[in-house]
């Protein structure tokens, strides 16, 4: 009983050379492929309408004066990537894009020339928000490499149109900015305006009060104009500290209060509107700035996720809320912002409050120890605080008209104006071709290696060997003839030559001689290989005789062109002797026995006495018997055959049926007790499998040349039952020595 212990069979290991060997096999498959991609490719890339695209390079800055404002100096802040990020994305917002759709002043009907390129049917138009769409996915806007230039860059089927839009776009771009800074320097002007009519009209009231109370208490004008005196006196000394706070604390609370208006007035335009102007009133501000920026982020990475994926994928609704978070939080420090704001203006109110009733209390103490006139000269100086506070409203009024009106630097300045192109930069024909050659080669080589992973039938000796544990003793290439045809020097005998010497010295008894070939399924070569083998056994000067026991499909009387009327079936039903069923060939030392015919009746034959007698009758007779026998797989035929003779060789096709199939056809062999002499690989195409160069004739041919030849032929010996037979009934063997010469020749070669 074998060991259970039985050593593992070798894994297989791939070299180069058998990744280059799948490549040569499935050529024809990767050029296929190769073909077909590339003239996708190409048939894709003559059919895509030509795309030109124009570029505008321009240079945007923050809003900036030529000079510094009245009261005040520039601060230069340096690049800012945010808000570089922040302009790409206005630049893109419906405030610039929209105008230009809009506009039919600038000669150019874009709806309607969008309607007819995108095919739309009759009666229908694209609507605004669709033209807006298409007209966005055609912009890129992107900065410069190192540097603080814009390129803003428009595609379009026609070259002109490319030009005029990128144009367009730049200079609606700049007008939105030159307004978006006018409306917020014309919202603070108005509110400085209001807030000085309110002044003048307080200021007058009092002025109007201060001349009644003169009039009434006949208050001489050299004490009401006097610098001197107790007025003068007293306020020097008492209320000038107070009335110089007072002056601040209305200031401040002018401003705050100007400041909150404006921005309740943006508000009411929307919160975006809110944001932009909430920075420019609120200095200082790092955290709002920062969180825009990350909202456009954001949303530029929604856009695109869902133009791939639908609202349901967890990326979508990923960014979605965090979308949704930076939203909260801009909304957050916006009214954080604004909350903060109202604090300054109710901590102005109540500073102007209590600082006002100081003033009122050192005005009561004043009017006590003042007796007289008290009421005018108070009722004076809220006159005179009033009229600095409208003086201080004016200034600041006039300040902002006048930094207002002083030129500015442009915000958005044209570096490069844009130009119709010469060339289409889509489609890309040379680019889409490399890319379709490369894609093709490797889709190529990818299907042909999946297909190769697929194929689960035999391809090397090494998987024969690694998975039927069981040695390769013949190589047979493709397409080779029948040797009595071609004769011994055809490069197709020498494989059959390897095969002969293989046989004989795998069996294990010199006696051995009767043998058969069987395969797993039909069409793998058998007959053809034992009809050779048997044409090189008997062209060295063997006895040899070849019967065809495929009773149900015989084929070997075809390749003499002899009959099949008579034959094994004959003999073993007792209708013919031996000596009449067994036929001479073109060669001496071959014999053949046909089929004959199969009854119906007769359809277990070789499982009969008769046919073991047979065997071993011509055992006897001749040196070497080969028996054709129909696939083990599907008939018992070739089983009964396998259990009768000395030696089996199992047949393999290259690249036909699995492994498994062929497995399944060596433990058959087994079963019923065959010996195994080893496995014939047959239909080998040598040209295309290269592993297989030196394993068949093309090798021997090139490496000996025409100079090694076989023997040409041999002497015909008697017939079975003749005198030429000896003692033993079996044939003399003339030329035995020069067989063992060939023997030990052929030991030396291998």
């Amino acid at each position: 009983m074998e060991s259970s212990n039985q050593n593992p069979r070798p894994q297989a290991e791939f070299h180069f050379l058998d990744y280059w060997r799948i490549i040569r096999i499935r050529k024809t498959v990767i050029l296929a492929v190769w073909l077909l991609v590339v003239l996708t490719t190409a048939a894709v890339t003559l059919v895509l309408k030509p795309t030109f695209s124009s570029t505008v390079r321009i240079e945007v800055e923050k809003d900036t004066m030529d000079i510094d404002p009245l009261g005040g100096r520039q601060q230069d802040t340096g690049f800012d990537p945010y808000f570089m990020a922040t302009e790409f994305e206005k630049i893109l917002s419906t405030s610039v894009l929209m105008p230009i759709i809009t506009n039919t002043a600038s000669g150019h009907d874009f709806i309607a020339k969008w309607t007819d390129r995108l095919g739309l049917k009759d009666g229908e138009r694209l609507t605004l928000d669709e033209a807006y769409a298409y007209l966005r996915r055609n912009v890129d806007v992107d900065q410069s490499r190192n540097t603080k230039l814009v390129e803003l860059t428009v595609f379009s089927p026609e070259k002109q149109e490319a030009a005029d839009l990128a144009n367009l776009i730049v200079e609606s771009y700049k007008g939105w900015r030159e307004r978006t800074r006018l409306s917020y320097v014309n919202s603070a002007i108005k509110v400085l305006q209001d807030q000085e009519k309110e002044q003048d009209k307080k200021v007058a009231e009092l002025q109007a009060e201060v001349e009644e109370l003169r009039e009434r208490d006949n208050i001489p004008d050299s004490l009401a104009n006097s610098a001197t005196g107790y007025q003068a006196s007293l306020e020097r000394e008492q209320l000038s500290v107070l009335l110089q706070a007072l002056t601040r604390a209305q200031a401040d609370r002018v401003f705050y209060t100007a400041k909150l208006d404006e921005l309740e007035a943006v508000r009411k335009e929307g919160d975006e509107g809110l944001r932009q102007a909430i920075l420019t009133v609120v200095s200082g501000e790092q955290i709002l700035p920062g969180l825009m920026q990350d909202f456009n982020v954001v949303d530029q990475t929604l856009t695109k996720l869902q133009e791939s994926y639908s609202d349901e994928h967890p990326q979508v609704k990923e960014a979605k809320a965090l979308k949704q978070k930076i939203q909260d939080q801009i909304a957050s420090r916006v009214d954080g912002m604004m909350e903060g704001l109202r604090a300054n203006v109710k901590a102005a109110d109540a500073n102007y409050n209590m600082v006002s009733n100081q003033v009122a209390q050192v005005k009561s103490e004043v009017a006590a120890q003042a007796g007289t006139y008290s009421e005018y000269f108070e009722k004076k100086r809220d006159l005179e605080n009033q009229q600095r506070i409208r003086d201080a409203v004016f200034l600041r009024k006039l300040q902002e008209g006048i930094d207002a009106k002083l030129p500015t630097e442009s915000i958005v300045k044209v570096v490069d104006h844009a130009r119709p192109a010469r060339r289409p930069v889509r489609p890309n024909i040379t680019i889409n071709l490399g890319l379709g050659i490369v894609f093709g080669l490797i889709m190529g080589i990818a299907l042909a290696f999946f297909i190769e992973y697929l194929d689960t039938s035999v391809k090397t000796i090494d998987d024969v060997e690694r998975a039927m544990d069981a040695a390769v003793v013949g190589v047979i290439p493709q397409n080779v003839g029948l040797l009595v045809r071609d004769g011994p020097d055809s490069p197709h005998a020498e494989a059959y030559r390897v095969l002969r010497t293989n046989v004989l010295f795998s069996r294990k008894e010199p006696s051995a001689n009767t043998v058969t070939v069987v395969s797993g399924g039909a069409g793998e070569g058998k007959s053809t290989t034992i009809f050779n083998l048997a044409t090189v056994f008997a062209q060295n000067g063997e006895r040899v005789l070849l019967v065809d026991s495929d009773l149900r499909r015989p084929s070997l009387h075809k390749f003499l062109n002899v009959s099949n009327s008579v034959g094994l079936t004959n003999f073993l039903l007792k209708q013919n002797t031996m000596e009449e069923v067994i036929q001479t060939t073109s060669m001496a030392t071959l014999d053949f026995l046909p089929s004959g015919k199969l009854p119906s009746s007769a359809l277990g034959i070789l499982n009969s006495a008769r046919m073991k007698e047979f065997v071993d009758e011509v055992r006897s007779r001749y040196d070497f018997v080969f028996f054709d026998s129909p696939p083990i797989m599907g008939v018992s035929d070739a089983s009964i055959l396998t259990s009768v003779v000395d030696m089996t060789l199992l047949v393999i096709q290259y690249r036909k049926y699995p492994q498994a199939m062929t497995l399944r056809a060596k433990q058959m062999v087994q079963k019923v007790g065959g010996t195994l002499l080893g496995i014939v690989l047959n239909n080998i195409n040598i040209s295309q499998d290269s592993y297989y160069y030196y394993y068949s004739g093309y090798y021997y041919d090139y490496y000996y040349g025409s100079s090694s030849k076989s023997s040409k032929g041999r002497k015909r010996r008697s017939k079975p039952g003749s005198s030429g037979k000896d003692r033993g009934g079996k044939a003399p063997r003339p030329d035995a020595d020069a067989d063992s010469e060939e023997a030990v020749e052929i030991k030396q070669k291998f």
